[in-house]
């Protein structure tokens, strides 16, 4: 399932302030989106996606706004642009996300998405339609592939 949402969604509405006394991954996924989307966290199922407009995160620096979304269980976040801030945190917990101006208008909430991150495609596999997107760095697919830079670094410190 695809969670639509529009511009300039910020980490208020992420995760609303009143939260910010925990780092419980699973009291934080609770009230995700609680302030634009009642049904987010009693509805979201692992592997959905987040698609939306521009400056998505934008707002306060919290990592618990991606940290929220990735306890959810969604898969990635496809949005026009991200918040640059939000865009490291994501990076920084191993939330997958992804720029890109034209699936926004185009995906509907049932229709099937895959994405390649190795080649840059994301597939609307209902209305068999292909976007690209700038695949990540090396550096960032490890990062993402450990789950994070807390986890990529640890790892790191092992093999030393």
């Amino acid at each position: 399932m695809n969670w639509i949402y529009g511009d300039n969604v910020d980490t208020d509405v992420i995760i609303p302030a009143r939260y910010l006394n925990t780092k419980d991954e699973r009291e934080l996924a609770s009230h995700c989106m609680e302030d634009i989307d009642k049904n987010f966290s009693s509805e979201v199922k692992e592997n959905d996606f987040i698609v939306a407009g521009y400056n998505f995160g934008c707002g306060s620096s919290r990592e618990h706004a991606p940290l929220a979304i990735k306890a959810s269980g969604i898969k990635a976040v496809i949005a026009k642009s991200f918040a640059r801030i939000f865009y490291r945190n994501a990076i920084n917990i191993g939330l997958v996300i992804i720029e890109n101006s034209e699936i926004q208008s185009d995906v509907e909430k049932n229709d099937e998405i895959k994405i390649d991150l190795d080649n840059g495609k994301i597939i609307n596999v209902t209305k068999n339609k292909e976007y690209s997107f700038s695949p990540y760095s090396e550096e960032i697919q490890n990062l993402i592939n450990k789950g994070g830079l807390i986890n990529y670094t640890k790892e790191k410190c092992k093999q030393n």
